[in-house]
């Protein structure tokens, strides 16, 4: 794990590249070398309505869920949450730059008692699949 998602504003897609969004934070996750490979899963959902501050069209915003089985340190989850969220925050500058913009992020444990997980992702990468 982590299993990162992120809802967004239907208004963004003309702006920001979502799907190099979710490249990015991949990236970041992986590069915090606290996850493991097999393990880290990016997905992105529009949000068709919403209602953001004062009602204008024009802003905009992105919420990043990280959810990952419990048990990590909060250091470390700390140090994660920051370098996946300065990923975020470097891809999204110039939209930032030049429209209101809302961004923000919430990692959060899973319970692995009441979690299960099943898959072959792992055996593929390894060689065996």
């Amino acid at each position: 794990m982590p299993h990162i998602s992120l809802e967004y504003s239907l208004n963004l897609e003309t702006v920001v590249d979502v799907a190099k969004l979710c490249d990015v934070l991949r990236r970041a996750a992986i590069n915090t070398e606290v996850f493991p490979l097999a393990g880290v899963r990016v997905r992105a959902l529009p949000c068709a309505h919403y209602s953001i501050a004062d009602g204008a069209s024009h802003h905009g915003f992105i919420d990043i869920s990280v959810r990952l089985r419990a048990g990590r340190p909060q250091e470390v989850r700390k140090e994660a949450t920051a370098a996946i969220f300065a990923a975020a925050e470097a891809f999204l500058a110039p939209v930032m730059a030049a429209r209101p913009l809302a961004l923000s992020l919430e990692m959060r444990d899973i319970d692995p008692v009441l979690s299960p997980k099943s898959g072959t992702i792992r055996h593929y990468l390894e060689g065996k699949g």
